[in-house]
């Protein structure tokens, strides 16, 4: 609703009114602003308008000023206008701070007593270098009897957001943190994500754990779910876990170490660690034989100077220690929502669920991967994802790997909440659900009161309120996913706008009958060779072929052909990235 009544544009302030160009190529007009709705803006500034008429017979749709974004060009102006431009918020309003800051966070033993006590139990964290929302924890013993206990702690984020706040209304219309490539808008204001509610080491915290006893080969014996608190002992980066695992030792050197000093980790804490990524690695091996595909997309990720612009680029990558996380994680989301599943008579849950993918995508796929020499196998559920993950696992490093994980993802359909389950196809799981991540979604905090209320013995909730609860999620999910992709695309333009000397080999990643689209192999940027750019022939788009054929010489460019380019337009303004076609790869002497 507010992405359709919010643009953002340029003002252009004439005597008695102005206009206002939108920078959404999807808005062919301009919007006509009345002199008393300018709203102190000046002239050339970025500005959010909202729509308050449009009668079609006028050529422009009236509006007003509702934000004076700043001036166009200036980092912190474009990155609020990609924020306004999905209707997405980058402060809080001063009542719900002002309520989040006068929340008691003392922990109170009155309320301790009414929890599982946890505090004795080794515990730690295991997150990103810089994160400072730690939302889950691990605990590990050993039982008695052999078996591992194994409990996943979730910051319990519902007890301090109480339904019917201001807090909580804030928290339910974000829906979602974004994370746009240099800050976090968070869901939950810093007081509660960054303090109250994160795992922080050596810090009693209130947690929602799921508790499950383990055998050696990863089986569930026994689960508990319930209010907890915990004290945890470690906090580690992925980084240093991933160096345990590795080696098999105690040893954390300098370089690697969030602490800037080499040290030594407890040999409890190193043989949980062994122990976890072993029973991980079990859970996973079973996830995959059931069907579940593998999907390891490259991220990427800046390196940005004090000005924010952009100084290099990197690829985010997900080894052993962050599939350790992801595992348990998927246990926990999985448990949950079992246990509510197969209750009868039905109780209404947050499903994560996820449909089978579209059938004509995937023969379009197949239609592109064949050309790598790969081939999906349509026959069943079953052999479709075996297909899918040999794909996957085929193109891994080579120069097709980002456009066919692209392209192998366009495929697949989207993952929503509801209350009606599905199971996950993705996954290959009957049940799903998001427990784990209450910090930064609102589905995990529904899916946490809901688990309790039915945990206290209460009866059906409103499935209607919550399928319309779900639904809201679900789009601010997919804006906030819209605003995280535009600011990768910008910092990639910046990026490109100090390199524009420089020679590039890329893939063809997109034809149209505009042009092609070109991403660099080394950085992912992506930019558009147009077709009447392109010297030495006339050439036409081949929808049949998906490729551009020059007419005299049938010189054909396809996707996934690899070509030499050079950046020759950068237009911050407008997202755009044009290159200049130097060649095919290796360079031809042409």
């Amino acid at each position: 609703k507010r992405f359709k009544e919010t643009f953002v544009g340029v003002i252009d302030i004439q005597e008695s009114f102005a206009f206002v160009k939108i920078a959404d190529f999807r808005v062919y007009t301009d919007f006509f602003i009345p002199q008393q709705s300018i709203n102190k803006a000046q002239n050339g500034d970025k500005v959010v308008v909202e729509l308050v008429s449009w009668d079609s017979a006028k050529s422009s749709p009236e509006g007003k000023i509702t934000q004076v974004l700043g001036k166009p060009g200036a980092h912190q102006t474009e990155i609020h206008a990609i924020l306004a431009a999905y209707g997405l918020p980058y402060e809080f309003p001063f009542e719900v701070s002002e309520f989040a800051n006068n929340i008691d966070t003392t922990i109170h033993p009155e309320e301790i007593a009414k929890r599982r006590d946890m505090r004795e139990v080794l515990t730690f964290t295991i997150d990103p270098k810089d994160a400072k929302d730690f939302d889950d924890a691990l605990s590990f013993q050993v039982l008695a009897n052999g078996n591992y206990e194994i409990g996943i702690h979730i910051a319990d984020v519902s007890h301090y957001l109480k339904e019917g706040t201001v807090l909580d209304d804030e928290a339910f219309e974000r829906a979602t943190s974004v994370y746009l490539v240099d800050r976090v808008v968070p869901m939950l204001p810093e007081v509660l994500s960054n303090e109250a509610c994160s795992l922080r080491p050596y810090e009693e915290k209130y947690t929602f754990s799921a508790i499950f006893e383990m055998n050696d080969q990863a089986g569930i014996v026994n689960e508990w779910f319930g209010r907890t608190v915990i004290n945890s002992n470690e906090r580690f980066a992925y980084e240093e876990a991933q160096h345990i695992i590795e080696t098999s030792a105690a040893f954390i050197p300098a370089d690697i170490s969030i602490r800037n000093d080499a040290y030594t980790v407890s040999d409890d804490v190193k043989n949980a660690t062994l122990t976890l990524d072993r029973l991980a690695k079990l859970m996973r091996e079973r996830r995959m034989k059931a069907g579940a595909i593998s999907f390891d997309k490259v991220e990427v990720r800046f390196n940005l100077d004090a000005s924010f612009n952009p100084t290099t680029v990197f690829f985010k990558e997900s080894k052993d220690a962050n599939k350790l996380i992801e595992e348990f994680m998927l246990l926990a989301n999985k448990q949950v929502a079992a246990f509510i599943g197969k209750q009868t008579p039905e109780k209404p849950f947050v499903y994560r669920v996820h449909d089978e993918p579209d059938e004509d995508k995937l023969q379009s796929l197949q239609g592109v991967v064949s050309r790598f020499g790969h081939s999906l196998d349509f026959k069943s559920r079953k052999t479709m994802s075996e297909s899918l993950n040999t794909l996957l696992a085929n193109v891994k490093g080579k120069k097709e790997q980002n456009l066919v994980d692209t392209l192998a993802i366009r495929s697949m359909s989207k993952a929503i909440y509801t209350t009606n389950n599905i199971g996950h196809y993705g996954l290959a799981f009957d049940y799903y659900s998001h427990f784990t991540s209450p910090i930064r979604r609102y589905p995990d905090v529904m899916v946490h009161r809901l688990l309790q209320y039915y945990l206290d013995g209460g009866k059906a909730a409103d499935k209607e309120r919550i399928e319309k609860q779900c639904k809201h999620s679900s789009d601010m999910e997919g804006l906030a996913a819209n605003a995280e992709r535009e600011s990768i695309k910008y910092m990639q333009i910046k990026f490109m706008e100090d390199h524009g000397d420089q020679e590039f080999v890329g893939v063809i990643s997109g034809v149209t009958e505009w042009g092609m689209y070109v991403e660099i192999i080394e950085n992912k940027c992506e930019g558009m060779v147009r077709i009447r750019d392109i010297k030495g022939d006339y050439y036409a788009f081949d929808p049949k072929s998906y490729a551009i054929v020059g007419e005299r010489k049938k010189k054909v460019y396809t996707l996934g052909d690899e070509v030499v380019v050079m950046v020759k337009n950068t237009d911050l303004e407008k997202r755009h990235l044009d290159f200049s076609l130097l060649g095919s790869h290796p360079l031809e002497n042409s």
